[in-house]
Parts: C-alpha cells; sequence; structure tokens
C-alpha cells in the first residue's frame, strides 16, 4: 500500500490511510500513559515492587499468546483454540510427568514436556489442515477446535482440573516466576517471542508469504505463494506459542488449571491485537501493535483487579471495549470487497 501521493505541485504527502494509522498508535500510547499515571497516584498498591512483577508476568503471557494471535490475524484468520491449547498442551506434559495409566512410574518432566509438544503439533497440524483444504471459516473452525482439544485432553489424559507441576521441572518455574538481575524472566521470554516472531516477518519468505495472504489470498495463490501449507504452518505456530504460554503460566504459580479454557483469556487477547492494531482485514500490522496492545490491555486489568471490579463488571467492560476496537478497525482498516466474499473472519 502507498504511503504517500503525488500532488500537483510536484510534493509528497502522506496518504491518509498512513495518517490515520499513526494517530490510531498515537492514541493508544496516550491512553497507555495516562491510565498507568492515573493507577499509579489513586490506586494503593499499584506501584509496590510485588504488583509491578504481577503486572509484568501477565502482561507478558497474555502478550505471547496475542503474538500467536497477531501472525495468524494478519494472514486473514484467526484461532479461538489459543487458550484450548495452552490448558491441554501443558497439562499432558505435567501428567504425563507424574504416575499415570499410560506410564506407572512417570516420565520425567522434559520428556512429558516433549509429549505435549507433540500433543499441540498434532491438534494445532489438525486445525491447520481443516481450514486450509477444507475450506471451513476458521471463526467456526478453530471454535470447534477448541472444544476437541479440550475434550481429548481430558479424555485421555486428565482426570482433574488443577495439575501440580513434579518436582523437576525446576526449569518451567523459573521461567514462570525467576528473575534475572530483577527482571522478572517471563516478560525476557516474551521480549524474545516478539523479536524472533518479528525477524521471522520482515526477512523470511514465510513472512512475506504470510503478508501477501492476509492483503489478498487469491493473488498469492496466482503468484506462487503456497497458501493451503503456509496456512497450516500459521496454526501450527499459534499452538507452539500458545503451548509455551501455558508452560509459563504453569511455572508461575506451580500448576495448570483447566478451567483457564472457560476463561475469557481469548477475549483478552483479541482485545490486544485489534486494539493494537492490526487489522482484522488482513496483511496489516506488526509486533510493534501487539507491544501496545498488551501494555494498555494489561494496565487496564491489573487496574481492574486491584481496585475490586467484580468479575460480570470485568467482563461487561471488556466486552465493550472489545466491540469499540472492532468497530474502529472497521473505519481504520476497511474491508474490501473480496474479504467480505472470503467470510473467514
Amino acid at each position: 500500500m502507498k504511503t504517500v501521493q503525488d500532488r500537483s505541485d510536484g510534493t509528497h504527502t502522506a496518504s491518509p490511510v498512513r495518517r490515520l494509522k499513526l494517530t490510531q498508535e498515537s492514541i493508544i500510547v496516550t491512553i497507555t500513559v495516562v491510565m498507568f499515571a492515573a493507577f499509579a497516584l489513586f490506586l494503593p498498591g499499584f506501584l509496590s515492587v510485588g504488583n509491578l512483577l504481577t503486572l509484568l508476568r501477565s502482561v507478558s503471557v497474555l502478550g505471547i499468546l496475542s503474538v500467536g494471535m497477531g501472525v495468524v490475524v494478519i494472514s486473514r484468520g484467526i484461532d479461538l483454540s489459543m487458550v484450548a491449547t495452552l490448558a491441554m498442551g501443558t497439562a499432558v506434559a505435567v501428567v504425563l510427568a507424574q504416575p499415570n495409566p499410560y506410564f506407572p512410574q512417570g516420565l520425567p518432566f522434559w520428556q512429558g514436556a516433549l509429549l505435549g509438544l507433540l500433543f499441540v503439533l498434532i491438534v494445532t497440524s489438525a486445525t491447520g489442515l481443516i481450514i486450509a483444504y477444507a475450506d471451513l471459516p476458521a471463526v467456526f473452525a478453530t471454535l470447534a477446535m477448541g472444544y476437541v482439544i479440550y475434550g481429548l485432553g481430558r479424555s485421555l489424559f486428565l482426570s482433574g482440573e488443577a495439575n501440580y507441576l513434579p518436582d523437576d521441572a525446576g526449569w518451567v518455574v523459573y521461567l514462570g516466576r525467576g528473575l534475572f538481575h530483577g527482571i522478572p524472566v517471563s516478560i525476557l521470554c516474551f521480549i524474545a517471542v516478539l523479536v524472533i516472531t518479528e525477524i521471522i516477518l520482515r526477512k523470511t519468505a514465510f513472512g512475506l508469504f504470510v503478508y501477501a495472504m492476509g492483503d489478498n489470498p487469491v493473488a498469492a495463490r496466482s503468484a506462487g505463494v503456497p497458501v493451503r501449507p503456509i496456512t497450516v504452518v500459521i496454526y501450527v505456530f499459534a499452538g507452539l506459542v500458545a503451548y509455551f504460554a501455558g508452560l509459563l503460566t504453569a511455572g508461575a504459580v506451580n500448576n495448570i488449571n483447566t478451567r483457564i479454557f472457560n476463561s475469557t483469556l481469548i477475549y483478552d487477547v483479541l482485545m490486544v491485537v485489534v486494539v493494537g492494531g492490526i487489522g482484522l482485514s488482513g496483511g496489516k500490522g506488526s509486533m510493534k501493535n501487539v507491544v501496545f496492545g498488551t501494555l494498555l490491555i494489561g494496565t487496564l486489568l491489573n487496574g481492574m483487579i486491584i481496585m475490586n471490579v467484580s468479575y460480570i463488571q470485568q467482563n461487561l467492560i471488556k466486552g465493550v471495549i472489545l466491540l469499540a476496537a472492532i468497530l474502529a478497525d472497521t473505519i481504520f482498516n476497511p474491508r474490501d470487497e473480496q474479504t467480505s466474499q472470503q467470510g473467514d473472519i
């Protein structure tokens, strides 16, 4: 998309779309700064070391999930099964590392983690194959697959909701709540995932294919982009990111509770992506948008918890924000005729 327009006098001026994008990002940053300052001034305990560490850890998990969702949305898709992948992949790893019907003595945790990874690879590959080769709308396919993943995990591996880490999972605990020179390791993991994903999107053929598919999948296919295989890889990537976020979650609280599947976490992730400025019409956005959205939504969620806002009221506020963000996205990133015909988000 062009970012400049030629004027009759030969000079150039920024296009309205580019100016609108900059304004959107500036608004997000401004709101985040104002909100953080207001919470710091008027909420007792907001600036305490304990709360700031909690904020950073929660932001890191939310941000890592949003990285995976961001890549999917850039490709003109959506993945509503990420929280199921997070919960069940991690729970499978934890359960297999303890005495269980499959391994009566239990496996070393690193082996359980590898089998959890294998579980994630299988179910996310199935998700990608259904979307890519059966041409099912992503929103419905991933919604259904979320329940399939959850049901498979509970039926085949899990007998309870809370699953505690074994003693030899110290490295996961370190990732989840350890400190490196006073900085939470989880936030360093978030930064690493951000940087690696941004490099992949900007410097590799895979990244170029993702943007091409999001911008115009028909033209991308005509240009020789292997749209169907790349679609499968995109959903596998999102699943791997979700699994990593699940390990961090388990490490932070020493267990993984599968009830997280029934939480509103997936809507928090969608808020981060849309509020941050990644267009639902595809082909637009970067990891910078994920950072903006994560800081804003993470700060808001932390402030609401400190203010003891009820769960129902939190959901109301988040629902209004998500709806407003989607409406704003239709203005900033209008869907073209071809996008509307795809019906895949």
